[in-house]
C-alpha cells in the first residue's frame, strides 16, 4: 500500500536489525520533539500540514542529536553512533513505541497521553548498552475519530493506513497527475495532512512548541486562497526557504492547487 513511494520496499533487511545501520549497536534511544504551532493558518486558506510550517525538520533535528552525540561522548568516553531523522530504513514508530514513548494508534502516529502526537521522531543507534525502558499501553479504546474523519478513506482498518490513498501521499510523494476520482476529497490540503491527528481527543493536551526554528512565516499563516492560487517561483523560494515543503516543488504545489481550485 505504498504507492509509488518504492523506497520503502528497499533495505527491510535493515529495517528489522540496526546492526546492519550502525556497526556494533546495542541501543536505540527515540527521541520526540513537539511542533505543534501556536498560531494556524488563516481559515480562508489552502492548508499545509502544521509540521511544514517552519524550517525543514531534517536539519533542526540532525543538529539536535549531534550534540546529544557529543554530549554522551563527553559524559562517557568513546561511544559511537549515528542519528536518524526520518532519512534512512528506520521503523521510527516502531522504536519509539517500544521505548514507551507512546502507542501506534488507529491512525498509525504514536500518540502519547501526555502530549497527544504532533511531534517529529527520532533516532540515536549507539553502541552502548543502556537500561531499557519498556512499551506503554494502548488507550485509542473504541474511539474510531480518525477513520470516520479521513477525507479519503486511507486508514482502511484501526492501525492499517493504506499509504497510497493518504492526501499527504498524493500531494507530496506523487510524482504524475492527481486521480480524477480523489477530485473535491482533498478538504484543501495542498500539502500533507492533518486531519487524522486534527480529530484525536489525545491532542486537546497539544501545547505549542518552544523551538524558534520551527516559527512560522507569517506568509504562510497569512495568505489567502487567491494568495495562492497566484504564487510565483520567486514567492516561493522566499516563503519555503529552508523548508520542507521544497520537496514537493513550486510545480507540485502549484498542480496540488490547480486540482484544489477547479
Amino acid at each position: 500500500m505504498n504507492g509509488q513511494m518504492s523506497y520503502m520496499e528497499n533495505h527491510f533487511d535493515k529495517r528489522l536489525n540496526p546492526t546492519l545501520l550502525v556497526d556494533d549497536a546495542k541501543s536505540v534511544i527515540s527521541l520526540l520533539l513537539n511542533y505543534y504551532p501556536s498560531e494556524l493558518q488563516n481559515e480562508d486558506s489552502y492548508k499545509i500540514s502544521k509540521y511544514a510550517y517552519g524550517q525543514d525538520y531534517h536539519h533542526v533535528i540532525k543538529e539536535k542529536l549531534k550534540e546529544l552525540l557529543h554530549f554522551i561522548q563527553a559524559e562517557i568516553g568513546e561511544v559511537s553512533g549515528r542519528a536518524f531523522v526520518d532519512s534512512a530504513p528506520v521503523l521510527d514508530k516502531a522504536w519509539a513505541a517500544k521505548s514507551g514513548l507512546g502507542w501506534v494508534g488507529k491512525n498509525s502516529n504514536l500518540i502519547t497521553q501526555k502530549v497527544g502526537s504532533f511531534y517529529f521522531i527520532a533516532e540515536l543507534i549507539i553502541d552502548l548498552e543502556l537500561d531499557y525502558d519498556t512499551p506503554t499501553t494502548d488507550h485509542c479504546g473504541s474511539c474510531t475519530a480518525c477513520l470516520d474523519a479521513c477525507p479519503t478513506e486511507a486508514i482502511v482498518a484501526p492501525y492499517v493506513v493504506d499509504g497510497s490513498k493518504c492526501i499527504s501521499y498524493f500531494t507530496i510523494e506523487l510524482k504524475d497527475n492527481l486521480p480524477q476520482e480523489m477530485k473535491g476529497k482533498f478538504d484543501d490540503w495542498m500539502f500533507g495532512c492533518d486531519v487524522c491527528q486534527d480529530v484525536c481527543p489525545w491532542n486537546r493536551f497539544s501545547k505549542p512548541h518552544n523551538e524558534p526554528l520551527f516559527q512560522a512565516n507569517r506568509d504562510i499563516l497569512n495568505f489567502s486562497k487567491s494568495d495562492w492560487e497566484e504564487i510565483t517561483f520567486d514567492t516561493f523560494q522566499k516563503v519555503f526557504k529552508n523548508s520542507a515543503v521544497k520537496r514537493t516543488k513550486y510545480e507540485g504545489l502549484l498542480r496540488n492547487i490547480n486540482f484544489l481550485k477547479d
